[in-house]
């Protein structure tokens, strides 16, 4: 029988499965085999991982809940549905988060020597010691903020900690107030240029207590004349969006400037609470901040993890933490003076952050001091802070070159950076623009131009990641420079069209969003659907960060009834539901979280000899097909597209350690272990190590399964010890 594929059962709630890959997350600061430090870390990312998901996909929702405006996706959940299952879901997530603070991480750090200590819990000298501390160091910088009919509840900073106060007047006579209370509600926030960790003393170890508990536990010094009945922390969290209309702005970059001075005015979303808070410091606070019950989430944690990390900065010791590990440099870029010479003669590809990201860097560095380079032009979504790519672009201008970079400054969350150096370097001379209209330039591409004989040399950087060092050490991305000449007049046409008055052109070897990505990735699945149902063997192995678009998503299903054998790695959000009989029984996804973030993006279609392999910066949603400049390209290098499918693709399929498997239920379980224990990013690891090393042994790492025909061939077989 026919499978209607528009049978929202299909479709798993984009929402709801964000919130899984937040617990995969957490199930790494559950992992007892990791250091106490990066079972810390893990623990925070979780948590500032939740913060953004309420700022701004929590924020939409609510704002569609009000104006009464939809988004309908495929799974047919309305606003009101998805708030209802995001706050049963998340408030489940807090509270094993809670758990595991209280039974295993703040266990673990005392039995390290560290104690996280409370204010009902210190000793005479502690308690002397922290008096003495805020009123010399603290109290000076402190506002407190009273509430009442002439005194409104303050406007809170979004993820600002705050601690609540609940008073009543000293003496016999206790006055109400129009509450018909006997207390009165003070707000006292906690200044965040100040250390969040206050050593106190300890007879052995360290010992220290949050600045919000050593504001609550003096909170008493601020309001003379008053009792303190109780004190609790407080977090709230706010819409985070940017609403820019870039049609009728007639100067984007003050436009966003503009919109991020109000953005700290946004409504309120979420309100964390201490859970020894008092029943009335809640009540008083959903009130102010026009909040429901259902929005406040009571902690028994601290309510900025984040601020524990400061812990790993005071303690060197190497068994609390990961075995540092050194990116390494393929040997052909060591040996050479210039490496544009070594793209000239070959592809290159890196693995980031097993490979250094310093090539990136020096790609550019080297095309800013190199007399024959006539221009550089490059995009930026996200770059650190103390850029050194934007600094190369700078010198480039100072040493006569044409330079045009096109800032995204429509970048979530880094819009107030990526202004800074927009300014920066256009006062150095670069031609800075800001993209298409109603579009996000996302792709990841630089073009380096050089006159070389009687001609020219187009060179051309394509990477899955951003042009950010930081970053680069942190999460997995794929760099590729090549010097082809039908890429590079695809990237020339690329950037005339970002940058002047230009038609999409009829693109040569790139498929770019949303000029055409969306139908070239539909078109490589309906190939293969094509070729099974011809009885010829077919293949699909994508790996992405999200997989949401519902077109993209049929069109597997129907490659997967066609009899295509399919595996997706997808790291967080996938609305894909495998495993449904008569419909996607051949799909498989896979999900990896460890050490480094999974980021990279590559796709491989087809089988043995005739695996075509793309790289992009694009994952599989509507966003990037339809509101992003987006590239995706092809390896064309026979050497880098089989380490693609060995390294990339094939290590992560056999990962049965850190992988976990999406069911039909739209939960994750751990991929069963048969035999030799694999984790992905060890295996890598080692790998750029031994690659390093020309006297090392070979390393067995998981081959590509290329063909439905060879699954049951030995899961193992040798890597080579060089790759290009």
């Amino acid at each position: 029988m026919p499978v209607e594929f528009n049978d929202p059962q299909l479709f798993i709630n984009r929402e709801l499965s964000w919130l899984a890959f937040n617990e995969r997350v957490l199930d790494d600061a559950r992992d007892r085999e990791l250091p106490l430090y990066e079972r810390l870390k893990f623990f925070a990312i979780a948590s500032s991982n939740l913060d953004e998901f309420f700022m701004v996909r929590v924020a939409g929702l609510k704002q569609q809940l009000a104006s009464g405006v939809a988004e309908t996706a495929a799974d047919r959940m309305l606003p009101a549905e998805q708030l209802s299952a995001i706050s049963e879901r998340a408030h489940g997530l807090v509270d094993a988060a809670s758990r595991l603070w209280v039974e295993e991480l703040l266990p673990g750090l005392a039995a390290a020597g560290v104690s996280l200590l409370t204010r009902d819990k210190l000793t005479a000298e502690q308690k002397a010691a922290a008096r003495t501390c805020f009123t010399t160091s603290v109290f000076p910088a402190l506002t407190p903020l009273a509430v009442d009919p002439g005194h409104p509840f303050p406007h809170l900073r979004n993820k600002s900690l705050n601690v609540a106060v609940l008073l009543r007047r000293e003496g016999p006579k206790r006055r109400r107030n129009v509450r018909g209370t006997t207390t009165s509600l003070a707000v006292v926030q906690v200044p965040g240029v100040m250390g969040r960790l206050v050593p106190m003393p300890s007879e052995k170890g360290s010992a220290f207590l949050l600045l919000g508990e050593l504001i609550a536990l003096c909170a008493g010094d601020l309001f003379p004349g008053y009792v303190v009945e109780h004190a609790a922390t407080f977090r709230v969290t706010r819409n985070w969006d940017l609403n820019v209309d870039e049609e009728e702005s007639e100067d984007l970059l003050s436009t966003i400037q503009d919109e991020l001075r109000r953005r700290d005015r946004g409504a309120a979303v979420r309100l964390e609470l201490d859970a020894v808070a008092n029943p009335q410091i809640e009540t008083q606070l959903v009130s102010a901040l026009k909040l429901s019950p259902m929005d406040v989430y009571r902690q028994q944690a601290p309510l900025q993890p984040l601020d524990l990390m400061a812990l790993t900065d005071l303690d060197p010791r190497p068994e609390l933490r990961v075995e540092p590990f050194t990116p390494t440099v393929p040997a052909v870029l060591r040996d050479s003076e210039s490496l544009l010479d070594v793209i000239a003669a070959r592809d290159l590809l890196l693995h980031h952050p097993y490979e250094s990201f310093e090539p990136v860097v020096r790609f550019l560095e080297e095309a800013a001091e190199d007399p024959d380079v006539l221009a550089i032009k490059q995009t930026l979504y996200r770059t650190s802070g103390d850029s050194p790519i934007a600094r190369a672009l700078s010198r480039a201008v100072e040493n006569g070159k044409q330079v045009a970079v096109l800032v995204e400054i429509k970048a979530r969350l880094d819009e107030a950076n990526n202004i800074a150096w927009a300014r920066k370097m256009e006062e150095s001379g670069v031609h800075v623009v800001y993209g298409l209209i109603g579009l996000k330039t996302h792709a990841k591409v630089a073009l380096v131009v050089r006159r070389e004989g009687n001609g020219i040399r187009r060179y051309v950087h394509l990477g899955t990641g951003n042009y950010n060092p930081h970053t680069a050490r942190l999460y997995t991305d794929l760099s590729l420079f090549t010097s082809r000449a039908e890429i590079a007049d695809d990237v020339s046409a690329l950037f005339n069209m970002l940058t002047g008055y230009a038609v999409a052109p009829q693109w040569k070897r790139l498929a770019v969003a949303p000029m055409g990505l969306h139908e070239k990735v539909l078109a490589l699945i309906q190939r293969e659907a094509d070729k099974a149902r011809r009885g010829e063997p077919a293949r699909i192995v994508a790996k992405m960060n999200s997989l949401v678009d519902p077109t993209v998503i049929r069109a597997l299903y129907a490659a997967s009834q066609a009899g295509v054998e399919i595996d997706l790695l997808v790291r967080g959000i996938c609305c894909l539901r495998p495993g449904v009989p008569g419909v996607s029984e051949r799909i498989r996804v896979t999900s990896v979280v460890d050490r480094f973030l999974e980021h990279s993006r590559v796709f491989a279609f087809g089988t043995g000899g005739q695996t075509e392999v793309w790289m992009s910066s694009a994952d599989w949603m509507p966003r990037n097909f339809l509101r992003r400049i987006e590239v995706m390209f092809p390896v064309e290098e026979p050497a880098i597209r089989q380490r693609l499918l060995d390294e990339v693709l094939g290590v992560a399929l056999g990962d049965n350690v850190k992988a976990r498997r999406l069911g039909v239920d739209a939960t994750y379980v751990p991929v069963g272990r048969d035999g030799t224990a694999v984790r992905s990013q060890a295996v890598l690891m080692e790998l750029a190590r031994r690659n390093n090393n020309p006297d090392a042994k070979p390393l067995h790492a998981l081959r590509h399964a290329t063909a439905p025909e060879r699954r049951d061939e030995p899961l193992v077989r040798p890597v080579p010890q060089t790759a290009t």
